[in-house]
């Protein structure tokens, strides 16, 4: 019988025993899925591929757009789903409907720090639920050859539109059915009060202004100074319209075909907003989106992209921009709890007046 080694055996059991203690070495962990962020817009809403992309990368995110049709209707979509809220984010409110998306508190309200850097004559809502992203004015636009061929002076207010030498020229939208209709319905009775806003609409209609139910009919069909080469000189639109004109001309040209009438009170002023929409699951995230679109990068790339203007006086504006911008000095602005409270009166008294 062969003798057994007793220090072997020591050896080995305690061997085993420290084997036991030796803690387990950690599992590297897989790489964590993108966070998806839902941002519901208006139809409108563009943004550079390449900068959604890098928000994404930066905060390993998957950004969803929901589009939802114009600004009204996106908002009565938020509205109606605020029990289950469809999205984080809300971009596209303006001030027209500003009051009414604060009173039904869908908006979770956030304090960006870049704030300190938007001028207070954007931020309208102190609370903070909403807060400024961009703006753009809601102006008449006109045919500059038309004009200039006709040795026609243009109108500086828009009492002048009811003269005769303007009758026939004007294609505007109908209130009910489009927004820069909605916006220069505001203009006018900013422009005239409460008292005769109603008289300067009825005298223009007997100038023969024509209203067409949207502004790609009234800008692309009615206005000569478009590809439509309507029969109208004048229409309706935007204060950016112009810029938008040289930039996708097709032959390139030196200068745009078209022009705004931006004399005291001639345009409206439309700024638009986004808000973090409560019961997000993601308010971290839903925070550094708004970030986001206050930052001069996002703000840079939605002129173009949008044709409105940033907010963000640190973002620097497109060469286009820079030459042919019109920005009015003193655009018409009525208090958005007004316009909450009379809306849809005035459209009423609107479409009794004119489409009658």
């Amino acid at each position: 019988m062969k003798k057994i080694h007793w220090s072997f055996v020591f050896l080995a059991v305690v061997s085993l025993l420290l084997a036991g203690c030796t803690p387990t070495v950690p599992t590297v962990p897989a790489s964590q899925e993108p966070v998806t962020l839902t941002v519901m817009t208006h139809d409108s809403f563009a943004a550079s591929e390449d900068l959604i992309a890098a928000f994404e990368q930066e905060n390993n995110a998957r950004v969803v757009f929901l589009p939802s049709g114009d600004s009204g209707s996106a908002l009565n979509r938020a509205i109606l789903s605020k029990e289950s809220p469809q999205a984080d984010v809300f971009y596209g409110v303006d001030n027209t409907f500003l009051t009414r998306a604060l009173e039904s508190e869908i908006f979770e309200p956030y304090e960006s720090p870049i704030l300190a850097d938007i001028p207070v004559e954007f931020q309208l809502d102190a609370t903070n639920q909403a807060l400024p992203v961009d703006y753009g004015d809601v102006c008449i636009n006109y045919d500059r050859a038309y004009f200039e061929e006709k040795g026609l002076p243009l109108p500086t207010d828009l009492s002048d539109l009811v003269k005769p030498e303007y009758k026939g020229l004007l294609v505007v939208e109908n209130p009910a059915t489009s927004s820069p209709g909605l916006a220069f319905l505001m203009a006018t009775i900013s422009r005239f009060t409460e008292e005769t806003w109603l008289d300067f609409w009825n005298d223009l209609r007997a100038n023969s202004v024509v209203v067409a139910n949207d502004w790609e009919t009234a800008y692309y069909t009615n206005f000569s100074g478009s590809s439509g080469k309507g029969p109208q000189p004048m229409v309706v639109s935007y204060g950016s319209s112009p810029v938008a004109e040289y930039v996708f001309a097709d032959p390139p040209v030196d200068e745009p075909p078209t022009a705004s009438l931006v004399s005291a009170g001639m345009c409206y002023r439309q700024i638009e907003f986004v808000g973090i929409l409560k019961g997000t699951r993601q308010l971290s995230l839903a925070q550094k989106f708004v970030d986001f679109m206050l930052s001069p990068q996002f703000q840079e790339d939605m002129p173009l992209q949008m044709f409105v203007f940033p907010v963000n006086p640190k973002a620097q504006l497109p060469e286009a921009y820079q030459k042919f911008a019109q920005i009015p000095d003193e655009p018409a602005v009525l208090d958005s709890a007004w316009i909450a409270e009379n809306r849809e009166r005035w459209i009423d008294e609107w479409t009794r007046t004119v489409i009658r």
